[in-house]
């Protein structure tokens, strides 16, 4: 007995089926990429040479009446100068607070005008060094104040330049007199007035007399300013006359840093670290890569400076090298 024509045509169009469904396994395109292994070099970038403007954005806000801080101007010993309290307001002139004696001369130290005494940050006659802070000094009216973290100090270390300030939803940009040093403040000493001079002693074998009636002795004034308090890193600038400041107002703080003409630059993205010392990969021609130390400068954010350690024809791996992770001690515990 024959097999039916229509069983024959369902056994063949399985098989045809199943050599369709064979050769498509086998020519499939390729499986849908997952995440590179950490490490991988995705794109790779050249150095080049530009001039750079080096900027340190701070976020900040209006202050009314803040505290910044003046510094030795030399290495030297400070000797400082009793400094009476103003009855009559913010002084107009510069004030002289004291100084700093070096091979017997003196480099004076003065509070700016539209400022006021408000401590003293070392012991009298203490042995200092140019740029540390000395005295505290508060601004009578309106400024801007920024913090400034670790990595920002880092970024200023090397100078302040040009300051432009923008209050936000107001006035600005602006340009910012920055006042003192943006050094941390320990906090400030007013000294104690001096006391009135004891009595002179009896000579012995001298008459006794009785002592003539004397209306009471006056007090010593008592110096009405408070010690100013400790305060962090901060920038501390007084924006042009005419400029409304409100009390609280956020701002934002621009800082140029340095400038520079036509230096070798790389992305940000190929170098580990931003200050001082970094690290670079460069590719060799068979694309290996080779971790090299390099000396960094300045960034605008977009590209930083090389300063030494490449010759400028290197080819460079995307994303830059990992810094090793930081031991933590409980390894094979």
């Amino acid at each position: 007995m024959g097999v039916p024509v229509n069983f024959r045509l369902i056994i063949t169009a399985l098989v045809a089926t199943t050599v369709v469904a064979g050769c498509s396994t086998s020519s499939a395109g390729p499986p849908v990429p997952g995440l590179a292994e950490r490490g991988t070099t995705m794109t790779t970038a050249t150095l080049t040479r530009k001039d750079l403007t080096t900027k340190v954005s701070l976020k900040g806000k209006v202050a009314l009446n803040p505290v910044y801080g003046l510094v030795a101007p030399v290495d030297g010993q400070v000797r400082y100068l009793e400094v009476k309290d103003d009855k009559k307001g913010t002084p107009t002139k510069p004030t002289r607070v004291g100084a700093v004696w070096a091979a017997g001369k003196p480099t004076h130290i003065e509070v700016p005008a539209g400022s006021t005494f408000a401590g003293r940050l070392v012991d009298d006659k203490a042995t200092v060094t140019a740029g540390m802070p000395v005295v505290s000094a508060k601004f009578g009216g309106y400024a801007l104040v920024a913090d400034i973290d670790g990595a920002q100090a880092y970024a200023l270390a090397e100078g302040l330049g040009a300051v432009r300030g923008q209050i936000k939803s107001g006035p600005g940009p602006f340009d910012c007199a920055v006042l003192g040093t943006t050094a941390a403040l320990p906090p400030g000493t007013i000294p104690d007035p001096p006391a009135p001079p004891a009595p002179a002693a009896p000579v012995p074998g001298a008459p006794v007399e009785a002592p003539p009636v004397q209306a009471p002795a006056p007090q010593p004034e008592q110096d009405s300013r408070t010690p100013s308090e400790s305060t962090g890193m901060r920038l501390v600038c007084v924006p042009p006359a005419g400029i409304k400041l409100i009390n609280g107002a956020e701002a934002t703080l621009e800082v140029i840093t340095a400038q520079a003409k036509q230096v070798l630059v790389a992305p940000v993205e190929a170098v580990a670290g931003q200050q001082g010392a970094g690290k670079v990969d460069v590719l060799d021609a068979n694309g290996t890569r080779q971790t090299k130390d390099v000396v960094l400068g300045g960034t605008d954010g977009d590209v930083v400076e090389i300063r030494s350690g490449l010759t400028g024809t290197e080819t460079l791996a995307l994303p830059g090298p990992d810094l090793p992770a930081p031991q933590d001690g409980t390894a094979g515990k």
